[in-house]
């Protein structure tokens, strides 16, 4: 699902609904899941309390401990990627888009058993039914 324009490793996908409710909504099924969200960021309200504006933009950080572990043993700097994050914006024409790490980039990136690329690619199916 990934546009022409992403960079090399990131996977955009479009949402139907405000940044916000994406985010809230991919928030609940994680947790339905029993994906922990750890944390989420609001980058355009952080902008605005420093007197700075911009567009909608927040990250949500989640992960599964169960999942993660495997690849911190096999290569510990593989942690930089974890836990997990999606980033939600609008842009310019006023559009919803979720992102996230592409599975096969982390395992590439870090020199990864390929089999590891499934436990990163669990959450898949929850980022792209928050968008729908």
């Amino acid at each position: 699902m990934a546009n022409a324009q992403d960079a090399p490793g990131i996977v955009r996908i479009p949402s139907q609904y405000s940044v916000t409710e994406t985010l809230d909504r991919l928030e609940r099924l994680l947790e339905e899941k029993g994906i922990t969200v750890f944390a989420r960021i609001d980058f355009s309200g952080d902008a605005a309390r420093a007197g700075l504006t911009l567009r909608a933009e927040q990250m949500l950080i989640f992960g599964n401990p169960k999942a993660g572990t495997p690849l911190m043993q096999a290569i510990p700097a593989s942690g930089i990627d974890l836990p997990l994050k999606a980033l939600g914006w609008e842009d310019a024409g006023g559009k919803t888009w979720l992102a996230y790490n592409a599975p096969e980039y982390i395992v590439r990136r870090h020199g990864l058993a390929p089999a590891l690329g499934a436990n990163l690619a669990a959450p898949i199916p929850v980022l792209e039914a928050a968008t729908k």
